[in-house]
């Protein structure tokens, strides 16, 4: 697999977490540029949370943990009121870039928990606690992310072909993906497994993300279409359907990119296993259903004009639902770090 990492924590000298930065690594860019930005700011952060330079559910509860640690950071020379003050109001800020994915609120809570949970005795020692507990939720999804590959891997035989939508692969990830990390698995254990790649309209994260991030990885993959799903299952070229999410509902019901219901409603059809994978931070025990998970709304140019060329009619009416929810009872079985869940 790639060893391109989405986001990090980059101490400014080497024998010390403290001070350092986010980097992150722009993936609006991708795949023709490979960029890193790196920052400690809280409305950099917040901005490429909002625009997408970093996504996927795991990577940006990552990035929310390391954006209230940079906050605590920049106060470290001050008292433990000062920290905690940057703490709440890091926390608070950053709650607001998205809405659906629940790894992001989870992080959040998680970092200001330890944070008034501490006994640290001085600013520097609280604001390094909370860096070192930033890095701890990345090194923890790195794990979790394995241990889904592991798992997935087992429903892999030599010469499967997976269908995925959307990117929820290292790039949504700390590093090993969810959705993608059976592949790799299985590709570690020998066995040659090929993937299909829905473009994923309307910002293409499968054709710019998926496609690339697993030719890197040495992965034979084909790009189509989201609307072609259905004829290359029709013409049994898909073995299973591999995908992530953004959150994941009491019941079982989940929430993932825009699409994601239609390749699940096309795999009953066609008698594929479907399967979501997510760490178990993406499971929101106070969503009884998926009517209870916000469904983020975006821009109309995202889809009238796409990146930088018009391909609508102006004014236009447009509605952008950045996710759906499928229904459990259309889902095969769920992957966490814990194992496989059945219905």
């Amino acid at each position: 697999m790639t060893d391109l990492k989405p986001i990090d924590w980059i101490p400014d000298q080497p024998d010390a977490m403290m001070p350092g930065h986010l980097r992150i690594l722009d993936q609006t860019l991708l795949p023709t540029e490979t960029v890193y930005n790196d920052t400690i700011d809280q409305q950099a952060i917040w901005h490429a949370i909002k625009i997408l330079q970093v996504r996927g559910a795991p990577a940006i509860g990552v990035t929310a943990a390391m954006g209230v640690a940079a906050a605590a950071q920049e106060q470290r020379a001050g008292s433990i009121e000062d920290v905690l003050a940057a703490v709440d109001q890091s926390a608070d800020y950053l709650a607001t870039s998205r809405p659906t994915a629940v790894n992001l609120f989870w992080a959040l809570e998680r970092m200001r928990r330890v944070a008034h949970a501490s006994a640290a005795t001085s600013g520097n020692e609280l604001a390094l606690e909370l860096v070192e507990e930033a890095i701890a939720v990345r090194d923890e999804d790195l794990a979790m992310c394995r241990a889904i590959g592991e798992h997935g891997a087992g429903l892999l035989t030599e010469g499967d072909t997976v269908l995925t939508h959307c990117n929820a692969g290292g790039l949504a990830t700390s590093g090993y993906g969810t959705a993608l990390a059976p592949i790799y698995v299985a590709q570690e254990q020998g066995k040659r497994v090929s993937v299909y790649a829905d473009e994923t309209r309307p910002l293409l994260q499968g054709a710019r993300l998926t496609a690339w991030e697993l030719m890197q990885a040495g992965v034979d993959v084909t790009v189509i279409c989201d609307n072609m799903a259905a004829q290359v299952m029709k013409e049994g070229r898909i073995d299973i359907v591999f995908v992530g999410a953004d959150r994941i509902a009491a019941n079982g019901d989940a929430a993932n990119k825009i699409g994601t219901y239609g390749v699940a409603l096309l795999a009953k059809a066609h008698n594929i296993p479907f399967y979501v994978l997510a760490p178990t931070s993406t499971i929101d025990p106070g969503a009884a259903t998926g009517a209870d998970i916000p469904i983020e709304e975006r821009g109309a140019e995202e889809i009238t004009e796409g990146f930088g060329r018009r391909t609508a009619p102006e004014g236009v009416q447009v509605y952008a639902p950045a996710f759906d929810v499928t229904p459990a009872p259309l889902i095969t079985g769920i992957i966490t770090e814990k194992g496989v869940s059945a219905p």
